[in-house]
């Protein structure tokens, strides 16, 4: 079966004016006056465009934060092909953006940058994360960032934006909440230090002034969602309870967290706390659960015993269509992440060692936009010519520790091939 695959050779495009003076008016600017968005500049006075623009993502309403901090100016961003599904390709080009796959190496991505730096002098835009915040803090940061900024030779700013999450959380979706948003443009390297320092020294950099926490942010301003479904989706990313830490029987509806193993409850106040209805709340802080369960999972890896296997739901996504594949089977240890189905009617399998995958992307209830079908709860694994979308079938709840582990194994492999090395 052939199918048209995405080009990524084709070159991007300069944000077309008319078109983004359109779509910032009319989709971007109102919601950031009803959110009443203020932006704080550092270190900017002297920064002009091109620069290198590193972006925080923590909502669907990023974009929009993005073109407000840097108003009037358009840019260039890197987005991945689901994103350019789910918008069109046409669009998404339009407004200026170079397509991806996720956490897979691209060195014509690179080049499109550079591209765009020199040709458009735009900023050009990454989500270093390369995912939206799953518990309102920072996520992974790929070293490979310090030596991009070395091949751009451009300034590095950075957009950290909060009260972004809160407004809008990737577990419970529906609805913004009214919160007001911030953000703060902060240039960490003019283009003369980034042609001083080593790659490493701007990853320290970007990797100090990269932090957020949007549930601090919350309850340090008393900031108050009275939203009822507010802890709606929440057991998708705490899904081992601190209790009695049985894994994958957490509910969450209404206010409130459930263990259903233990009976264990807990209420999400209108400040984004946990408040345990009996006894002791171990994590009030959100964040603080969820680091607790990456902890465990490090642990897992580390004594080998860690395996998350399932049978899979598999779609494809090699342009602009989702395909379906029928059922495959997934399976996730120490050695790796495998998975075998058939991809247009013929056997396919995919084995990626620990130190080939970085990180997981993973959605919680990915809808196709344009199919108008639900995956529910997936993770994309992507290779050069096409994503696969896998959906567990058996077991709930088990791609946030997929992602988890996904680091893990990739963080332990990359220590001893260092320590090989310095032998």
């Amino acid at each position: 079966m052939k199918v048209a695959r995405y080009n990524f050779n084709v070159k991007p495009k300069k944000p077309n004016a008319a078109f983004m003076w359109i779509t910032k008016h009319f989709a971007g600017y109102p919601l950031l006056k009803k959110h009443k968005f203020e932006c704080e500049y550092v270190n900017m006075e002297g920064i002009k465009p091109p620069y290198f623009l590193l972006a925080n993502h923590a909502s669907e309403m990023d974009f929009r934060i993005l073109y407000g901090a840097i108003k009037p100016l358009n840019m260039n961003y890197v987005v991945a092909i689901d994103a350019m599904h789910d918008n069109t390709i046409t669009l998404m080009r339009l407004a200026g953006g170079i397509c991806k796959r996720k956490f897979i190496q691209d060195f014509q991505l690179i080049k499109h940058m550079k591209y765009c730096a020199e040709h458009y002098k735009n900023p050009i835009c990454i989500y270093p994360e390369a995912r939206y915040s799953f518990d309102g803090t920072q996520s992974y940061l790929t070293p490979a960032v310090g030596k991009m900024a070395k091949y751009l030779k451009l300034p590095v700013v950075l957009i950290m934006s909060y009260g972004n999450f809160i407004a809008n959380p990737q577990w419970n979706k529906d609805k913004f909440r009214p919160v007001p948003v911030k953000g703060k443009l902060v240039c960490i390297a003019t283009a003369d230090e980034v042609d001083e320092l080593s790659a490493d020294e701007l990853n320290r950099r970007i990797k100090e002034n990269f932090v957020y926490d949007d549930f601090r942010y919350q309850y340090d301003n008393k900031i108050k969602i009275d939203f009822k479904e507010r802890a709606r989706g929440l057991h998708r990313i705490l899904y081992q309870c601190c209790e009695c830490e049985t894994e994958h029987e957490m509910y969450s509806e209404g206010s409130t967290l459930e263990c259903k193993h233990c009976g264990k409850k807990w209420k999400m106040t209108e400040y984004g706390r946990l408040e345990a209805h009996d006894g002791e709340t171990r994590f009030a802080h959100i964040p603080d659960w969820f680091k607790w369960e990456r902890e465990n999972v490090r642990r897992e890896v580390e004594s080998g015993s860690y395996c998350i296997e399932d049978e899979i739901e598999v779609h494809t996504l090699p342009k602009n269509k989702f395909f379906a594949q029928g059922k495959g089977k997934f399976r996730q240890d120490v050695t790796g992440t495998h998975f075998w189905c058939n991809a247009y009617g013929k056997p396919f399998e995919m084995h990626l060692a620990p130190s080939q995958l970085e990180s997981v992307h993973i959605e919680f209830g990915y809808r196709d936009k344009k199919g108008k079908k639900t995956f529910g709860d997936c993770l994309d694994i992507s290779n050069n010519d096409d994503s696969f979308w896998l959906h567990p079938v058996n077991r709930r709840d088990v791609i946030m520790k997929i992602s988890f582990a996904t680091e893990e194994l990739y963080r332990i492999s990359r220590e001893k091939i260092r320590g090989e090395s310095n032998k």
